[in-house]
């Protein structure tokens, strides 16, 4: 298994590949605005040759109840992993395009190179997002990312219930996103078609939940206010305030 810091070494330019976000998404080195520890910094590291499924930072078992050890694996090392190999054969393709000069196909692997991107950097950061509950998991955020969710949505509950109904409310596939924008400077709150559909330009993520429904479908069938109601006891707010304080701190 490797270590967090290898796999950062991995991953630290995906943020490039979606040019929405710009420079901020690649902010601190990881995927989807990380904000890692000096040690982590990846400066003008090349990008690997090909991009790698990530272990995850628990145990398959280690935020049950709240989600199955079953629907874990399926969705990590199956749904992910696929992601991951669509992003290394859409790069691929597009570089072998680029060598024969021959763009006629060049809009179908444009969209892919979103779609697959977006959906590889999506599920790491709601891997690094999750902690098992009571060891990282749950509860509440403390210090400035309380004080900013409490200015911009009038407080943590006001937050939940908008954050849950926007996840609830998803078209289809896509997920729940939490975003700080630097030009707006204040947080968002995003319903995310997809994986990139919908995305505000310019925003920097925080935290993201996955309403596709191979999430939750095996334990919460049709349910899906009931798994985003279990989802808040595994949320690792320090993950989330660390993003914030990254992005907040790189747009002042």
């Amino acid at each position: 298994m490797s270590t967090r810091r290898e796999f950062l070494g991995k991953v630290g330019v995906l943020g490039s590949l979606v040019t929405l976000g710009g420079p901020s998404w690649a902010d601190g080195g990881s995927a989807w605005a990380t904000a890692p520890g000096p040690e982590d910094d990846q400066g003008g590291s090349p990008p690997p040759e090909a991009y790698e499924l990530p272990p995850l930072p628990y145990a398959l078992n280690a935020l049950e109840p709240h989600l199955d050890e079953q629907t874990l694996r399926i969705h990590h090392d199956l749904h992910h992993a696929a992601y991951t190999k669509g992003l290394n054969e859409t790069l691929k393709k597009l570089a072998e395009a680029r060598k024969a000069k021959d763009y006629g196909n060049v809009q179908q692997l444009s969209r892919l190179l979103a779609f697959h991107g977006a959906g590889h950097l999506n599920h790491v950061m709601f891997w690094e997002n999750m902690a098992p509950a009571g060891k990282g998991g749950g509860g509440k955020p403390t210090d400035r990312l309380a004080d900013d969710l409490s200015r911009d949505f009038g407080g943590f509950d006001a937050f939940v219930e908008h954050f849950s109904a926007a996840a609830v409310a998803v078209e289809g596939n896509g997920w729940a996103l939490l975003g700080y924008h630097p030009d707006l400077r204040r947080l968002v709150v995003l319903g995310l078609k997809n994986h990139q559909d919908l995305l505000l330009p310019g925003i920097t993520p925080l935290l993201i939940c996955d309403v596709w429904e191979h999430a939750y479908y095996l334990k919460y069938q049709n349910r899906r206010g009931e798994f985003v109601k279990a989802w808040w006891n595994v949320v690792n707010w320090k993950d989330v305030a660390r993003r914030h304080a990254a992005a907040t701190r790189s747009s002042a």
